[in-house]
C-alpha cells in the first residue's frame, strides 16, 4: 500500500490511547497535531516526536468547551493548512453504582465524553467539507455495546459516542469517512482516580489482562492508512483471552 501522510489531529494525546496513536503515525509520516489540557505532557510528547524525525505541534485543549476546540483545530489549520484526520480521543471513565448519586461525575463524563466528540466534528467538519475529504476516528469503548455494573453512565456516553459516529456516516456522501474504534481493557489513566470503593475493587479484577495502548494506535493506524474510497467503520479490540 502506499503510504499518504495526512495531517492528523488528536486530542487527548497527553497521555494513554492518544499518546501513543500520535506516535504512531508521527512515525508513518503523518504530521500529527496535539491537544489536551497537561500541556507540559504535549511539550515533551512533540519534542520526542521531532526527535525521532516526525513532524508535530500542541495547543492546550478542554473538549468540554466548544470555543475552545473551534480555536484548537484553527490552530491546526494555521499549523499545517488543513486537517485530514480528527482522532477524537479524550475521555474521562470515573465509574460508580447509580446508587451512589454521583451526579457531578456524570455530567463530567457525559460532557467530556459526548459533548467534547460534538464538539470535534463541529470544528472540524467544515475545513473538511470545504477541501473536499477528511476522517473521523471516533474512540468508544467495548462499553458502546454491552453495559455493566458501575458502568451505566459510562456506557450511555460509548453508546451515544457510536450512535454519531454512525449517524455522520450515514450522512456523509463519501468524503468524509468516519471510524469508530472500540477498545477492550487498555492500559492507561482512565481507572487509575476512581473515587467509588466498589469501581475501584471490581476495576482491579476487570483490568487484570490489559493491551497495550499501542494496540488501539495500530488499530487507529491500520484505518488512517487506507486509500480513498475505503472506509473501515468499526473496529474493536479485546485482549487475546480477556473478557473484555
Amino acid at each position: 500500500m502506499t503510504r499518504i501522510s495526512r495531517t492528523v489531529v488528536v486530542t487527548g494525546a497527553s497521555s494513554g490511547i492518544g499518546e501513543a496513536t500520535a506516535l504512531r503515525l508521527a512515525a508513518d509520516g503523518h504530521r500529527v497535531f496535539l491537544g489536551a489540557r497537561r500541556t507540559d505532557c504535549l511539550r515533551r510528547l512533540a519534542a520526542r516526536i521531532t526527535r525521532e524525525g516526525g513532524v508535530a505541534a500542541f495547543h492546550a485543549l478542554d473538549v468540554t468547551d466548544a470555543s475552545g476546540t473551534q480555536t484548537f483545530m484553527d490552530a491546526a489549520l494555521h499549523e499545517y493548512g488543513r486537517i485530514d484526520v480528527v482522532v477524537n480521543n479524550a475521555g474521562v471513565m470515573p465509574l460508580s453504582p447509580l446508587a451512589a448519586l454521583r451526579t457531578d461525575e456524570w455530567d463530567r463524563m457525559i460532557d467530556v465524553n459526548v459533548r467534547g466528540v460534538l464538539h470535534g466534528i463541529a470544528a472540524a467538519l467544515p475545513a473538511m467539507r470545504a477541501q473536499g475529504a477528511g476522517h473521523f476516528v471516533n474512540i468508544a469503548s467495548v462499553g458502546a455495546y454491552e453495559v455493566s455494573p458501575t458502568a451505566a453512565v459510562y456506557c450511555a456516553t460509548k453508546f451515544a459516542v457510536r450512535a454519531l459516529s454512525e449517524g455522520l456516516r450515514q450522512e456523509s456522501d463519501g468524503s468524509i469517512r468516519v471510524t469508530l474504534v472500540s477498545p477492550g481493557v487498555t492500559e492507561s489513566e482512565l481507572a487509575d482516580n476512581l473515587s467509588d470503593p466498589e469501581a475501584r475493587s471490581a476495576m482491579q479484577t476487570y483490568r487484570a489482562v490489559a493491551l497495550p495502548a499501542s494496540a488501539i494506535a495500530d488499530a487507529i493506524a491500520y484505518a488512517v492508512g487506507q486509500p480513498p474510497g475505503t472506509d473501515v467503520n468499526e473496529i474493536v479490540v479485546r485482549p487475546a483471552g480477556g473478557a473484555q
